[in-house]
Order: C-alpha cells, then structure tokens, then sequence
C-alpha cells in the first residue's frame, strides 16, 4: 500500500490548522461578569416603607387667636426660642380690656356693698336679741318683739344678696378676661417659633371650621424627634411596638440611626392613586444623636423582624426566580443553574440552607446581557 506523500500530510495538518485557528478566532468571548463568594455573617429579615417618611416634633402646634383682629404685639420672631407662658403675640383688644377694667370696678363695689349690707344685717340681729328678751320680760309688746325680728331677717337677706352680687362680679370679670384672652398667644411649652404668618399692623384672620388656614405662629419643640412612615398593609400584622429598627435621612446620606417601633397606627390609610398604608413611628433610640436634624426631612425606616448571625449567605442581587444561582464553575468558565434551599431575606442578603458552601462563587451581573445558565464568563477584574 502506497503511503501519503509528505506534501499531503503537510496540506492536511496545515487545513486542520486553519480550520481551528478559524474557530478559536471566532468563537464567543467569555463574559465579564462580577462574581461574589457565598460566605458566612449577619442576615436580617426587615421591612421597608413604602414611600418615604418624615421626621416630626413630638410637640408641634400650630397657634391661631380664637378671635380675629389686628396685630398690634408681636413678641418674638422666626428661629427664636420661647419659655413655656411666654407672650408671642396679641391682637388689638381695647374693647375687651374696657369690659375687663369695668367687670373688675363692679367687682370692687360689689365687695364694699357686702361690708355695708352684712354690718346692717349683724347689728339688727343683735338689736332682734335684745328686743326678744325685753319681750319675755313683759317690757315690750309682741308686735315690737315680730318687728324687730323680721328687720332682722331682712338685713340678713340683704347682706346674702350683696355677697350674691360679689360672686356674679367674679363671674364678670373672669368672663371678660376670657375675652381678652381671645386675642393673646402664649407658649404652650418650650420650643421654637418655627413661622410666623403676619406681621404687626396686619389682620389677623382664625381659621373658621372646615376652611383651613395657614395658623398665626407654628411652634416647634425641636429636643423631642420621631419618624413617621407608612408601610404597607399587608406588612402591619408583622410590626409591632419596641421593635428595633433603623433610620436613613436623605441629608445625612447612608449613616443610621438607631431605632424602636413607638407606634403602629389602629387603621389603613387609603390614599386615592396609591397602595394602602399603615402609619408607623418609630423613635431615636440615641436622643443625643438628633441634634441639628430639621422637622420635616425626608427618612426611610428599616423595620428588623429576624437576626442571624453566622449564616450561610449571597448577596440577594444573585437570586433568580424560583430561588436559582448562576454558580461559576472556576475550571471551564460556565455558569450552572443551581437550586438552592433559602431563609430569612433582606435587600442586601439571601441566607442558603441548602445548595451552595461557603466559598463558592455566584453571578450577581444578571441584568448583563448573555449572563446565563451553560455561558461562558470570566471574573470581572477588580470585582469577583
């Protein structure tokens, strides 16, 4: 048998050659994907609100005078802080403070009139004393003995009418300084005159019911914090108070703050266009931290329902639905699709109970575009 020439086998090795430097040319690129390794460490199961929540003053009030009127008082100004009973503004009230000044002088007269009307009253009971003795002595008729006793009478009933009078003058005066009180705001506690709405010669108007209007001065008592957020209705049932928590505030970008559960509203809130909602306030469990944060800034709250520690965990950015990884295998480069068994949950992390070891590496690029089960990949520099 005749064997190939050299020149034969050297065009067939050179072909093969060719035909697999063609497919080692054009073959896919593997996928530069970022991979995490499953360890061990904390895992928490939390709740999130549903929109975003609001820091609040445990003490705010929104002040108006009860009567309308023009401002001729205005004691204190925006930013400044005020005393419990400290004066913040008044309207004009010279009609009331007359009725007040005439209701006290009616008062002061009324209170002689007792001095005068009672000295009348007791000299005439002891002037009936000694009439009646004279009587059973037979020095003095009945008809003198019936006289003086019903003078007596009628002093003493003059002298309860005048003290009548006295407590009706009371009533009159603390019926006028209800009035003028109409007119005055005082601090209810210590805080700070958050606004001011008005200025002094301006009329200053009550807020009627049913009409909202802005009020006279908001006062702001800035020592005490909490937050407000609403949560989910389907999430209410798991929330209950004392629980631990923690709170994010846009302004102070990703530092958090402490927290417990204070409060769990006793209804939904059903707002038009928007998922139902539980109101839940939770307070700083740091008081000391609060200073310099404003009434009103936007806050998030993370609710902790479940801790455990030393778990088997992947970040929860890796998981595919119906509980699936791409686990990378290290010797040819492909994915898998791994099943695996998972526990409590949060945002950041997934807890494996069956599945995966720790040390195995898994996909967390599964938004890029070829990332999947049996494609070829390799770590992303700097990120595996």
């Amino acid at each position: 048998m005749k064997l190939p020439s050299s020149r034969l086998l050297i065009a067939v090795a050179a072909v093969i050659a060719i035909i697999g430097l063609f497919s080692w040319a054009t073959r896919p690129k593997p996928i530069p994907v970022v991979l995490k390794a499953v360890d061990r460490g904390r895992v928490e199961a939390t709740l999130s609100n549903t929109r975003a929540g609001e820091v609040t003053a445990c003490k705010r009030t929104k002040l108006s005078t009860i009567l309308g009127g023009r401002i001729t008082v205005l004691a204190v100004k925006e930013g400044d802080h005020v005393k419990k009973g400290q004066l913040l503004m008044k309207l004009w009230n010279e009609d009331q403070r007359a009725q007040q000044t005439l209701a006290e002088t009616q008062l002061n007269l009324a209170r002689k009139q007792i001095a005068e009307s009672c000295t009348v009253a007791d000299n005439a009971s002891r002037e009936a004393e000694r009439t009646t003795r004279l009587y059973r002595k037979g020095f003095v008729s009945v008809s003198k003995d019936d006289a003086a006793r019903a003078d007596a009478a009628a002093k003493q009933a003059a002298c309860a009418a005048a003290r009548a009078n006295v407590s009706q003058a009371e009533a009159r005066v603390a019926a006028a300084r209800v009035e003028t009180g109409r007119t005055v705001l005082y601090a209810p506690f210590d805080g700070v005159v958050a606004k001011i709405v008005g200025e002094v010669g301006e009329y200053s108007t009550p807020s009627p019911p049913g009409v909202p209007t802005p009020p006279a001065i908001d006062l702001i008592d800035p020592t005490c914090l909490y937050v407000s957020a609403p949560m989910d209705e389907v999430d209410a049932p798991k929330i209950h108070v004392d629980q631990p928590a923690r709170i994010t505030i846009d302004a102070y970008g990703k530092r958090q703050f402490e927290a417990r559960v204070r409060r769990v509203a006793p209804y939904v809130s059903a707002v038009e266009k928007q998922a139902r909602t539980v109101d839940v306030e939770v307070d700083f469990a740091k008081p000391e931290e609060t200073k310099g944060l404003l009434v009103g800034y936007s806050a998030n709250v993370e609710i902790v329902l479940k801790v455990h520690d030393d778990a088997l965990r992947v970040p929860t950015a890796a998981l595919l639905e119906g509980n699936k990884v791409l686990l990378y295998e290290p010797g040819d480069g492909v994915l898998e699709e791994r099943k695996v068994k998972i526990g409590i949950a949060n945002w950041e992390y997934t807890e494996i109970l069956d599945g995966l070891k720790a040390g195995d590496r898994v996909a967390v690029s599964l938004e890029k575009e070829g990332v999947k089960a049996g494609a070829h990949v390799t770590p992303a520099e700097g990120k595996s």
